[in-house]
This record gives C-alpha cells, sequence and structure tokens, in this order.
C-alpha cells in the first residue's frame, strides 16, 4: 500500500512537467524541422547549404499574391462577422429566455467537425443546391441551376460562411460560460440592473456596462480561432477556390506532392503562414486599440438610448437567417444521402432509398475503426494527463502558471500546417514506424488542450474539505483521488472525454501527415469525397462524422442520470 501511494504521489507530481513536455517538445520540434528546409537544409535532396532560395520559389509561384490575400481576409473577415453576432445576440437577448434556446440550437453545432460542415454547406449554397431549389418557385427563369460560383468562388465568400457558421456557436458558449460563473456572471448581471434603474435602456447597458468586462475573458479564444481560421485546410479545402488556393491548402498540396523538392517551398511557406497568422493577431490587436480609443467618449457620455429597437431588429433578422441556413444545410445533406433520382428544380428527391447508406457502412468499416481507435487513444490519454495535472495543482496548492498555461493551448494558438510537417520530420529523425502510434500522438496534440480546459474549471472547483475531512480519517491520496473526487467528477469527466473525441474525429491534417496517407478515417474519407465523388456518398460520410461525436456527448449526458437512478 505504501509503494503504491507513494508510486501515485510522485506520478501526480510530474505529471504537469510530463504534460508541459508533450507539448512542447513535438511543436517546437515541428517547427524547428521545417525552419531547416525552408532556410535550405535539406540533406535527403542533396541541400546542405543554408539560403533563402526556398522563399525565392515561393514567392516566384504564381497566384502567390492572391493566396496570402484570402489567408488573411477570410480569416480575419469570419472571425469579426463571428464576433459581432455573437455580441448582438448576447445584448439582444441577455435577459431574455431566447438567449437559452439559441444556446441550446447551437450547442450541438459545436461538435460538427469542420469538414462536415463545409460539405453541408456546399451542398446548400450550389447551384443545384437546396437553397436555389427553395427559391426557384418564385423565380420562374431558374428552370436549370443558375450559373453562380459557389461554392469555390474567387472571392473566398463560401469560406468566410462556413467559417462564420463554426465560429460563431463556439465564440458564443464561450461567453454563457463565462456568464454562468457565479462570481463573475452574478456580478455582470448585477451591474446590468444598476444601468437599467440608472435609465439606460438594455441594449446600451449591455455594450457599456457589460461588454467592455466581458470581452476580456474572450479574447484567448478569439485569437485561438484567429489562428485556427487562418491556417485552416479542411473548409476551404472543400468551399474554396482551387485557382488559386488559400496558402495553407498549397502548403499542404506541396508537400504531398511526388516532387520531393517541393517541399522546401512548402517548409517555406508554412513559415509565411506563421508570419500571417502573426499578422492577423497583430491587427485585431490593432482593431482592439481603434475600438478602445473611440469608444472611450460614447462610454461615458451618459446617453441612455442608443438605436436600440433597430439593433435588435437588425439582430432578430441575422438570427432568423443563420438558423435558417444551418437547418437547411442539415436537412439539404439528409435528404442527399437518401436520395435517389433528384431532378432540378424539384425540392424534394423524386425518390428515396437506403442504398448509398448500406454501401457506404459496408465501405466505412475500416476507417470507423480508425477513428474509434485513435480518438479513444488519444482522449483517454488526454483524460489521464489532465487530471493527474490538475490533482498535482491541489497537492501542492500551486495552481499552473500563466506562461505553463500558454504552454498548454500553444497547439492551438500557432496554425498546425506550420507545425505537424516539422513534426512529420521529427517523427522520421527518431525512426518512429508506427503510423498508428504516430497519429493518436498527433491527435493528443490537439485534444489535450481542449480537455484541459473543459475539466479544470471543475476540478479546481471541488470542496477541498472532501479531501481534508478524508485525509483526517486516514485515507491515503491515492485513495482519496481514486474514490473520492473522480466519484464527485464523473459527469464532467464525461463531458470533457467526449469533447476529446468530438476534436479527435474532425482531425483531417493531422491524420493525413503523421499517418503518411496510410490511415483512412472517416473525416479523411469525407474530405476525399466531398471532392468530386457522389454527392450521396458524401453526405453519408458527412453525417457519420456529425453523429460519432453526437452519440457520445448523449452517453456522457445519460451515463450520470442513469447511474444516480440505479443508486436510488
Amino acid at each position: 500500500m505504501i509503494v503504491a501511494n507513494t508510486f501515485f504521489t510522485r506520478t501526480v507530481r510530474t505529471s504537469p512537467a510530463v504534460m508541459i513536455a508533450l507539448l512542447v517538445v513535438p511543436v517546437l520540434g515541428g517547427l524547428l524541422g521545417v525552419l531547416l528546409p525552408a532556410f535550405g537544409w535539406f540533406p535527403a535532396l542533396g541541400a546542405t547549404e543554408f539560403g533563402l532560395f526556398g522563399f525565392t520559389e515561393l514567392f516566384a509561384t504564381p497566384g502567390i499574391e492572391r493566396m496570402l490575400l484570402l489567408s488573411y481576409g477570410t480569416s480575419l473577415v469570419s472571425t469579426l462577422l463571428a464576433f459581432l453576432i455573437t455580441v448582438l445576440i448576447l445584448a439582444s437577448y441577455f435577459n431574455s429566455p431566447w438567449l437559452k434556446r439559441i444556446q441550446r440550437l447551437l450547442g450541438p453545432i459545436l461538435v460538427i467537425p469542420h469538414a462536415a460542415a463545409a460539405i453541408a454547406i456546399g451542398f446548400l449554397i450550389a447551384p443545384s443546391g437546396f437553397l436555389s431549389r427553395l427559391f426557384s418557385p418564385w423565380l420562374t427563369s431558374w428552370d436549370t441551376p443558375p450559373d453562380w460560383l459557389f461554392p469555390h468562388d474567387p472571392y473566398g465568400l463560401s469560406i468566410i460562411l462556413g467559417l462564420a457558421l463554426k465560429e460563431l456557436p463556439f465564440l458564443l458558449l464561450i461567453a454563457l460560460g463565462v456568464l454562468a460563473q457565479p462570481e463573475i456572471g452574478k456580478v455582470l448581471r448585477q451591474q446590468h440592473k444598476v444601468a437599467s434603474s440608472l435609465g439606460y435602456c438594455p441594449m446600451t447597458g449591455f455594450f457599456k456596462v457589460i461588454l467592455p468586462s466581458l470581452y476580456g475573458y474572450m479574447r484567448l479564444p478569439i485569437l485561438a480561432v484567429l489562428a485556427y481560421s487562418s491556417a485552416s485546410v479542411e473548409i476551404p479545402l472543400i468551399l474554396g477556390p482551387n485557382t488559386p488556393p488559400t496558402l495553407a491548402v498549397a502548403i499542404m498540396q506541396w508537400f504531398n506532392d511526388v516532387d520531393l523538392s517541393l517541399r522546401i517551398k512548402a517548409s517555406s511557406g508554412a513559415i509565411v503562414q506563421i508570419l500571417v497568422t502573426l499578422s492577423l493577431l497583430v491587427t485585431w490587436w490593432g482593431i482592439e486599440l481603434l475600438v478602445k480609443k473611440c469608444s472611450a467618449a460614447w462610454l461615458t457620455n451618459g446617453e441612455r438610448e442608443h438605436g436600440g429597437m433597430i439593433i435588435k431588429l437588425i439582430t432578430d433578422v441575422i438570427t432568423f437567417v443563420m438558423v435558417s441556413t444551418i437547418i437547411l444545410a442539415l436537412l439539404g445533406m439528409v435528404f442527399w444521402s437518401f436520395a435517389g433520382f433528384w431532378s432540378y428544380p424539384n425540392l424534394l428527391p423524386d425518390q428515396f432509398m437506403t442504398m448509398h447508406w448500406q454501401s457506404a457502412l459496408t465501405q466505412m468499416q475500416a476507417p470507423l475503426f480508425n477513428t474509434l481507435v485513435i480518438a479513444f487513444s488519444s482522449t483517454l490519454l488526454a483524460i489521464v494527463l489532465t487530471l493527474f495535472a490538475l490533482e498535482s495543482e491541489q497537492q501542492s496548492n500551486k495552481t499552473i502558471s500563466a506562461v505553463s498555461g500558454l504552454i498548454i493551448y500553444l497547439p492551438l494558438l500557432i496554425p498546425s500546417i506550420a507545425f505537424l510537417f516539422g513534426l512529420v520530420w521529427l517523427f522520421e529523425q527518431v525512426n518512429s514506424q508506427n503510423t498508428y502510434l504516430n497519429v493518436i500522438f498527433a491527435h493528443l496534440l490537439f485534444v489535450l488542450p481542449y480537455v484541459f480546459l473543459s475539466l479544470a474549471n471543475s476540478y479546481r472547483r471541488l470542496d477541498p474539505r472532501f479531501s481534508s475531512v478524508a485525509a483526517s480519517l486516514g485515507a491515503a491520496p491515492s485513495k482519496i483521488f481514486w474514490q473520492l473526487k473522480l466519484p464527485l467528477l464523473i459527469s464532467p469527466i464525461l463531458i470533457a472525454s467526449a469533447l476529446g473525441l468530438a476534436i479527435s474525429f474532425s482531425q483531417y491534417l493531422p491524420t493525413l501527415l503523421a499517418g503518411a496517407g496510410r490511415i483512412n478515417t472517416i473525416t479523411t474519407e469525407a474530405v476525399t469525397l466531398a471532392n468530386g465523388a457522389s454527392r450521396r456518398t458524401s453526405a453519408v460520410y458527412a453525417l457519420m462524422q456529425m453523429l460519432l461525436p453526437a452519440l457520445f456527448f448523449i452517453l456522457a449526458w445519460l451515463t450520470p442520470k442513469i447511474f444516480s437512478r440505479a443508486r436510488v
């Protein structure tokens, strides 16, 4: 027993350092593995002299300016759009039951993988998609599909739509999570009541009292969203232009090309991608300063009303359009998965059949098995590391430092396209030839931050008096952890596990690169099918992408209820 307790204590104490090392070494090693080829060091091709010829070749690529502009513009506009809509929804429905209804509606959207969301939006806005079929009865000239370029429009509007619809639920739920914390939400709501009692309309009171305080808690998630969207691959690959694509998509194509010399250009592109992301973060910081400077006088001018009714009406329209777009996109994808012959401009398929599901389910057994094994393995590792790191906090009475906390979110803040190529090089240097382990490890880099973010607040809010009483009765730290704390945290652990599985299910680029293209998952198959395959088969794979995380979230929600009833 003493040996077991000693082993547990040592494991717990070293877990924060292990967790940070697991994140720092691959990310920094991956960046090093990109930096060396970018500046000419690639012995496999006989390049052993440092130089800038990789960057010279990169900037000589036809359309490179448009690639950079697409990456920068789509990311900034989509994040700004998602943030503005989030703020409008919060301001308009702050003390309304509609806010919880919108939260319940948008919550499930959060777990939809980016690839599945892009496929659904593509089905909606395509010339023969569900949207044009819906309006064709009122537009008699639409006997044939309209001649528009959506998706794959050259200006990236389809990418902006896809990114904004995926970012919005995340930002809204982050804000609602902050407001749900008693020590924060209670104070902000009291301040809002005081503003109302002083004659401020609810909308103005929100912008002048709530938003300045709330934004501070949302800032890091917004920057993470901005960094992710700048280097996103799935949505631009499915919805974006192809000639030229965004920089991240082009880098991926160069890296996977059979011509190994293109890896030098791909590495140079990865460095430029980091600079694009940094420029976006600086731009956002500049926007913050500008808004702060321009709004300083407005916040203190004492005016009680600033067009609240008009803003409320605009928000109602935006919310209706946004929710309708999401519902129609999902509905259209369900129809395509069961559609037989579907002539244009009929709103519904001429016939329904299950043949596409039967065929796809037969073919997806191996991808489904790979998806589940990789997701369960990476999530289990993330849960164990997170629990031990949080237990170490409590045993040492010292929370993780700000620097360590930033390191935990490092894979979310650095564009994945920039270090995953280097991570593959790192695997080659240590002669790691087990592609399954490589993919699991690559998924862990992205699953771990989300699991830690999900579990940290619940673990830290555990009443320390429970542990003190148990210790006074002679219980060892290991016994307190396994028999007291874990049962109390079963619900948050299950939710964090479901979130980790959902994040793993959605990983496309880590699977493609770390697995060297030899491991197929539901996500990699869905993205491949979305580019030129049958819409019906593509719809089936996209729906499977959605059903898997939804199933595990339902299980995470139901399991504690079932056990609590069994005890009664």
